[in-house]
C-alpha cells in the first residue's frame, strides 16, 4: 500500500513543479511490534506504525529539504503541496551547493522479501518458555520496514522486508549479568533456546569469586559481540574517503600503505546482504559489495555522494560514509574449540565505554563488561573483575591475531530513536595472543 502511495505522491508532485525545478522523495516506513521483558515476564507491549518522507526541492545547484509525517491517505498530497512555498523561499536564500550530486540517469529497482515472521505473540511465547525461571530483561522488536525513493526524472526504488531483533540480558546479582543480542529475518526458536541456555550456564559462573588481574598483557578471546565493539570504532571515520583525504582517519597508515593487518583480515561492506536499502536518498545505487580490506591490506574506502563530487570519484556508500552492513570473513577455528585454543587468558563477552586513546595509531581504550571470564587450561575458572584495556587495532588485528572462528554471528543495531536502525555486522570471534590491560 505504501509503495503505491509513494508513486502517487511522486506523480502528483511532478505536476506541481515550476520551470527548472526538480525533486527527490525519500521514504522510511515501518510497522513494528515492541515487547519489553523484565524478571522473565512481559512488562510492556505495543506497536508503532509510522512513515516519514523527506521532500527535497532542487533548482540548479540549490536544494532545500523538509521532512513530513505521512498518514497514508489523501491528506498527504495536500501536506506535500503546502510545503512547496516554504521550500521555494528557502531556495532563494541558500547558496549553490558545489558538492551536490544526485542521480541523473534513472535506475529503478525493487526488492521485496515476502513476510516470513510469525506473530509477535508466538515469538514472545518462545522466549518465555526458554527463559522460564530466569530473570530475563530485554526488548523484542519485530516487523516490516520499507524504504522508497522517487524523483522528477521518473526514477523509483523500493525495498521492503521483515526482520526481528532481540536485545536481552540474564541478570544475576549486583552489577552481574550476561548480555546477548540475536537478530534475523527468519525467526529461529531453536537459536533462542540455545542462546538463553548458554547464557544461563555463564550466569551460574558469575556467582564464583571474581578474579582481579594485574595490568599487563594477556591472551584473549573476543566473542563476535566484543569484536563488534572494536570494529564499530572504525565507523568513526576509519572507513571514510573524506576522513582519509583530510588525514583524520584512524586507519590512515593502512590507507597509505604504511601498515598492514593480519592476512586473516578481510573486511567488506556487504550492502546486498544487509537490512539497509541499496539505494540512497540522492537516488544513487550502492554496490552490493565493497571490499574494504583484503588479506590485511586496504582496498577501498566508503565514498559518499558529496565526496564523490568533490574528489571526482564514483560513490559507493551513503552520505555519512560508514559501513551499514559490515562483514568480516570467517577463519578456521571452530567456535566450540575457542576456549581450548585460548588455553589460559581472558574471555571477553562485551566491551564498554570505547573511545580512541590515540587516533593516529588506531589505539582504542575501553572497559570489560557483562560476563567476561578468566580461563585456565581451556576452562572458565572465574568471572573477571572490571578491567580497562588500551591497545591498537594494528596490533590486535595484526601480528597478535591468532585465529578467527569459522562461525559468524549477525549483530543488528538495536537502536530505535526515530525509527528502527538497520545497521548490521556479520562477524566471527577472534583469538589474540596479547591484549594490553592498563588498569
Amino acid at each position: 500500500m505504501m509503495r503505491a502511495h509513494l508513486q502517487r505522491l511522486a506523480a502528483a508532485l511532478s505536476g506541481l513543479l515550476r520551470e527548472e525545478e526538480g525533486f527527490t522523495l525519500w521514504l522510511e516506513a515501518e510497522r513494528t511490534d515492541f515487547v519489553r521483558f523484565n524478571h522473565g515476564k512481559v512488562r510492556q507491549a505495543g506497536g508503532v506504525e509510522q512513515a516519514y518522507l523527506d521532500l527535497r526541492l532542487i533548482r540548479g545547484k540549490r536544494q532545500a529539504t523538509q521532512q513530513l509525517s505521512l498518514c497514508g491517505g489523501d491528506d498527504d498530497l495536500a501536506l506535500l503541496e503546502a510545503s512547496l512555498p516554504a521550500l521555494r523561499e528557502a531556495l532563494e536564500q541558500v547558496e549553490d551547493d558545489p558538492f551536490l550530486l544526485l542521480s541523473e540517469q534513472p535506475s529503478c529497482t525493487e526488492r521485496i522479501v515476502p513476510g516470513a515472521l510469525p506473530p509477535a505473540e508466538a515469538m514472545v511465547a518462545d522466549i518465555l518458555a526458554a527463559a522460564e525461571g530466569l530473570d530475563l530483561v530485554g526488548i523484542l522488536a519485530s516487523g516490516e520496514m520499507s524504504f522508497g525513493f522517487a524523483n522528477h526524472l521518473g526514477q523509483f526504488n523500493w525495498q521492503q522486508g521483515e526482520s526481528w531483533n532481540f536485545d536481552w540480558s540474564l541478570y544475576s546479582h549486583g552489577d552481574k549479568a550476561v548480555k546477548r543480542s540475536q537478530a534475523g529475518s527468519v525467526w529461529d526458536a531453536g537459536a533462542i533456546r540455545s542462546g538463553i541456555a548458554e547464557a544461563a550456564e555463564q550466569l551460574a559462573l558469575l556467582k564464583l569469586p571474581a578474579k582481579t588481574l594485574e595490568p599487563g598483557e594477556y591472551r584473549a578471546y573476543f566473542t563476535p559481540t566484543a569484536l563488534g565493539g572494536l570494529l564499530s570504532m572504525l565507523n568513526w571515520g576509519g572507513l571514510s574517503e573524506k576522513e582519509a583525504r583530510a588525514k583524520r582517519s584512524p586507519l590512515l597508515k593502512l590507507v597509505d600503505g604504511e601498515a598492514k593487518l593480519s592476512p586473516r583480515v578481510s573486511l567488506a561492506e556487504a550492502a546486498g546482504e544487509g537490512l539497509s536499502p541499496l539505494f540512497q536518498a540522492e537516488g544513487l545505487i550502492r554496490p552490493e559489495r565493497v571490499e574494504l580490506i583484503a588479506g590485511g591490506a586496504h582496498q577501498n574506502s566508503l565514498i559518499g555522494p558529496r565526496s564523490a563530487r568533490e574528489f571526482g570519484l564514483e560513490p559507493n556508500a551513503g552520505a555519512d560514509e560508514y559501513a551499514e552492513s559490515m562483514q568480516l570473513a570467517p577463519g578456521e577455528l571452530p567456535r566450540d574449540e575457542a576456549l581450548k585454543a585460548l588455553g589460559t587468558g581472558v574471555y571477553l563477552s562485551n566491551l564498554w565505554y570505547l573511545n580512541f586513546s590515540d587516533r593516529a595509531a588506531c589505539r582504542i581504550t575501553g572497559m570489560t563488561r557483562f560476563a567476561c571470564f578468566w580461563v585456565e587450561n581451556g576452562k572458565i575458572a572465574a568471572p573477571l573483575g572490571v578491567m580497562r584495556f588500551d591497545d591498537s587495532l594494528y596490533s590486535l588485528l595484526g601480528e597478535q591475531l591468532e585465529a578467527l572462528t569459522a562461525e559468524r554471528e549477525l549483530l543488528v543495531d538495536a537502536g530505535s530513536y526515530g525509527g528502527r536502525a538497520t545497521q548490521s555486522k556479520l562477524l566471527p570471534g577472534a583469538l589474540v595472543k596479547s591484549l594490553r590491560f592498563s588498569l
